[in-house]
């Protein structure tokens, strides 16, 4: 992989959204890793260590109590604006307005319950029926809380279908992008 930097003086804020399987998380990392850029990944379980209370006792409180999605959701944008980044959360195009690259992770529901199975094991089927709920939960609760619809996702820059490439490959493509809007410099060889 070739090697790329922001350019001195320069601020760098990379928004990646994407369903539960579609690689988020691992392409985020290896972004910020690549760019030598925070990763924010600001989750209920900091806000649980932070409020003294267990996750579960967290997740459980969500469910009657929006406070909870809207301090995570406001964190993580409140720690993006601070420094170049990568904010790799389900809502992060949605939400960081200022990110100078907004890219989108898709898969189709098959592809995500194989990547949930391979990492958390279980029933194949069974994965397909809560991924599809969790897809459902998510959505209605982004549309009451913020008026934001997951499924609409065309203003992004870059759409990707994480199906036709490893990690690696996904990252390459962002590099290629953000280069090719000035946004970071290759390292001459």
């Amino acid at each position: 992989m070739a090697r790329y930097f922001i350019p001195e003086g320069k601020e760098l804020r990379i928004a990646i959204s994407g369903k539960s399987g579609c690689g988020n998380t691992t392409v985020s990392t290896l972004l910020s890793k690549t760019l030598g850029v925070t990763l924010i990944n600001f989750t209920f379980r900091q806000l649980a260590a932070e409020k003294n209370l267990t996750l579960a006792q967290v997740i459980e409180n969500a469910k009657t109590d929006d406070s909870y999605d809207v301090e995570v959701d406001t964190r993580q944008v409140e720690l993006a604006k601070k420094e170049s980044c990568v904010l790799g959360s389900r809502l992060a195009i949605w939400m960081l307005k200022e990110a100078d690259l907004k890219v989108y992770l898709s898969a189709d529901d098959d592809v995500r319950a194989s990547r949930i199975l391979n990492r958390e094991g279980g029933d194949i089927e069974e994965i397909k029926r809560f991924t599809s709920m969790r897809d459902s939960e998510d959505s209605k609760r982004y549309k009451k809380l913020y008026n934001i619809d997951n499924n609409e996702y065309s203003f992004c820059d870059l759409i990707i279908d994480t199906a036709k490439y490893n990690p690696e490959q996904i990252v390459e493509l962002i590099l290629e992008k953000l280069n090719s809007l000035s946004l970071i410099k290759k390292e001459s060889d």
